[in-house]
């Protein structure tokens, strides 16, 4: 089996622009207030280099979780999704709600954080499981 790596790329690019829309349009008042940073802070961030390395971290999350789409045999959206909610389930969830809670930091604040993660890989999980190489023939994998 061989790796899809234009379903890998299109994954990444989705999780990275369902950031822009999650973090920058339907949370971005809220997050900024619990996060206790005005606009004009965050305007004044250089995004160039943020931008560039979640990216690449996008890229790397989508090939991860192709492997183990491929390992689990996840050739429909569905069942891609479900190895993307299992992963938050079972790993991002848990790990990042303990941090929360010994950080004390805001339950909203995880949910607008953490369910942008579990968005991102159920939709990466679709887009790797349903990606066929061509219409008709076996889904390419590694």
């Amino acid at each position: 089996m061989k790796t899809n790596y234009p379903a890998v790329a299109v994954s990444a690019v989705v999780y990275w622009l369902l950031g822009a829309v999650w973090f920058g349009v339907l949370f971005s008042k809220p997050w900024l207030a619990l996060e206790h940073m005005s606009e004009a802070q965050a305007q004044s961030m250089n995004p160039v280099l943020p931008y560039i390395i979640s990216f690449a971290l996008n890229l790397l999350i989508a090939f991860v979780l192709s492997q183990i789409c491929i390992w689990r045999n996840a050739n429909t959206a569905g069942q891609g999704a479900a190895v993307g909610a299992l992963l938050w389930i079972g790993c991002v969830g848990p790990i990042t709600f303990t941090t929360y809670m010994y950080e004390m930091r805001p339950k909203q604040l995880f949910a607008i954080n953490e369910f942008y993660s579990l968005v991102g890989l159920c939709l990466m999980g679709m887009i790797l499981g349903a990606w066929k190489k061509k219409a008709g023939s076996t889904r390419a994998t590694s």
